[in-house]
């Protein structure tokens, strides 16, 4: 059963924003897919299973950007 996280994310602005959050949050082991806009600032995750909110946050962070869970 796959489980779906949103997210909301601070300070992202074009394509390059969405690629360095993609590009993190992909490494993410569980990650089944996930989708990013810049436009709406929101992240869509779907996983294997609950992912831990910390991990995510810490590769939106990674990626030079915040989130918030929900």
């Amino acid at each position: 059963m796959s489980t779906i996280t949103d997210f909301a994310v601070t300070g992202m602005s074009c394509g390059h924003c969405e690629h360095a959050v993609r590009e993190e949050v992909e490494k993410i082991p569980g990650v089944q897919s996930l989708e990013v806009s810049a436009q709406t600032g929101r992240l869509h995750i779907t996983s294997e299973q609950p992912l831990d909110d910390a991990a995510v946050l810490a590769a939106v962070e990674e990626a030079g950007y915040s989130a918030t869970h929900g």
